[in-house]
């Protein structure tokens, strides 16, 4: 039962600590801990039962969360494995995301929303909906990559869903998985 992760990542949603990175080897479990998170806090899943009789429906606020979130679940090393030219990752991120977000909330994108932030400010500021990012293996291009123009543009992107002003507004959760520290990078 890994759900105290969950009671933990309650107790810091929408705080200046909501932004962590699990930083562990291979094989620990990093990716189930990112879909545990994603399963739990997805609107677009019904995982009560799932978490019935763990340790985080002993909570009090168990209920509160469940299932309430719009979250972004990327898997960096899925999109590399899949995109023609790994130079244009970070479009095939953004694109993929967009197009689902146009999906789900058709009445308040026009087609000119292009960055990602832009468009999470956008939702948040019409629905008062924060999100979650989960993004398994963040560090994938930057191990697989030597082209730096590439690696200082994924750290961009990275930078504006969670550094930015902006990504205050709109993010109530940000988690990472990898296996290189990130101060490294």
């Amino acid at each position: 039962d890994k759900t105290g992760l969950i009671e933990y990542t309650n107790s810091v949603l929408d705080t200046t600590d909501a932004y962590i990175c699990n930083s562990r080897p291979r094989r620990f479990g990093k990716s189930y801990a990112a879909n545990m998170l994603a399963a739990y806090y997805s609107k677009g899943a019904d995982s009560e039962k799932m978490f019935s009789g763990l340790q985080i429906s002993k909570e009090a606020d168990f209920r509160e969360h469940l299932n309430k979130y719009d979250v972004i679940h990327i898997d960096i090393q899925w999109f590399l494995a899949n995109c023609e030219d790994v130079d244009n990752v970070v479009t095939l991120i953004t694109d993929s995301v967009l197009s689902e977000l146009r999906e789900i909330y058709p009445d308040i994108f026009t087609w000119e929303v292009s960055r990602l932030p832009d468009a999470l400010s956008i939702v948040r500021e019409k629905t008062g909906q924060k999100f979650i990012i989960i993004i398994d293996e963040w560090d994938c291009v930057i191990r697989n990559s030597d082209d730096k123009e590439l690696v200082h543009s994924y750290l961009q992107f990275l930078h504006s869903l969670f550094k930015s002003e902006e990504s205050k507004a709109f993010l109530a959760l940000g988690y990472i998985t990898g296996i290189l520290p990130i101060k490294k990078i």
